[in-house]
């Protein structure tokens, strides 16, 4: 569960003795100092949290954060001893473009040579195909697949043990009647919801499929 900053401590509270964990939606690349009105890792993992979220698509399009940018949260997240959920996907003109792979393999370079193959050991990959997020459109079971497939091909270039392990989730328009679709394919690990997290109908139904 990644809630707002301002809710880490409410979220906290309520999943003692439960099977979640709790996560943030980003942080700062700053471990200290004076940065008013940044969050740092540390503080984060005050809250007991596991993950956080870098790089998500709304971050790099309306913050203009760039993948060197993204890697550098990343390492500052596995600093303090929490993994990475790190955000990757085209938009539809990329797609259109031909450019799906070029942009993938410059996000996911970024982290590569930051931290080595071996930082997706303590990495969570999620692929946001930018033009499904909140639009209603979702990428077929086949399409999220083929994508997914492209990524731990990727890191199987260079260590197959990483990326047999990493976790690649799906973010982009999960629904209750997609979920189990999507979740079947050999290589989608799970998703990373946002719009369909705020029913919680829709949610647990979300989580059921996954079950």
């Amino acid at each position: 569960m990644c809630p707002g900053f301002a809710h880490l401590g409410d979220v906290q509270d309520a999943i003692v003795d439960t099977k979640l964990v709790l996560g943030a939606q980003d942080c700062s690349v700053a471990q200290s100092g004076a940065h008013t009105g940044e969050v740092a890792a540390p503080m984060i993992a005050e809250f007991g949290a596991q993950f956080v979220i870098v790089g998500h698509s709304e971050r790099r399009a309306i913050h203009g954060e760039s993948s060197t940018y993204v890697a550098e949260k990343a390492k500052a997240v596995q600093e303090a001893n929490m993994q990475p959920i790190v955000c990757v996907g085209e938009t539809l003109e990329q797609r259109e473009a031909g450019e799906l792979e070029k942009v993938l393999d410059e996000q996911l370079d970024a982290v590569i040579n930051l931290l080595g193959i071996g930082g997706f050991a303590h990495s969570v990959i999620a692929y946001e195909p930018v033009w499904a997020i909140g639009t209603g459109r979702s990428a077929s079971s086949a399409q999220a697949q083929e994508v997914h497939a492209m990524i731990r091909s990727k890191l199987a270039a260079l260590d197959a043990g990483v990326a047999q392990k990493v976790r690649i989730l799906y973010g982009g328009s999960v629904k209750p009647d997609n979920a189990q679709e999507l979740f079947s394919q050999p290589d989608i690990d799970g998703g990373l919801i946002g719009g369909a997290a705020l029913d919680a109908a829709s949610f647990l139904a979300i989580c059921q499929a996954a079950d």
